[in-house]
C-alpha cells in the first residue's frame, strides 16, 4: 500500500501535515500515531498466535 506512494507523495503528505498541525502539535501527532501502530501490531501478532495455538490443539 504505501509502495505506492513513492517520495514525491510522502513529501506532499509531509508538508501538509506540517500545515495541518503545525510545528509544535506534529511531534504529539506522530507520537499518538506509533503508539496507535505499536498496539495495533501487537494486537495482530496475538491473534495469529491464538490462531495457531487452537489449530494446534485440534491437530493433538
Amino acid at each position: 500500500m504505501l509502495s505506492n506512494i513513492g517520495i514525491p507523495g510522502l513529501i506532499l503528505v509531509l508538508v501538509l501535515a506540517l500545515i495541518i498541525f503545525g510545528p509544535s502539535k506534529l511531534p504529539e501527532v506522530g507520537r499518538a500515531f506509533g503508539t496507535t501502530l505499536k498496539e495495533f501490531k501487537k494486537s495482530t501478532r496475538e491473534l495469529v498466535s491464538d490462531e495457531t495455538d487452537e489449530k494446534k490443539k485440534k491437530e493433538a
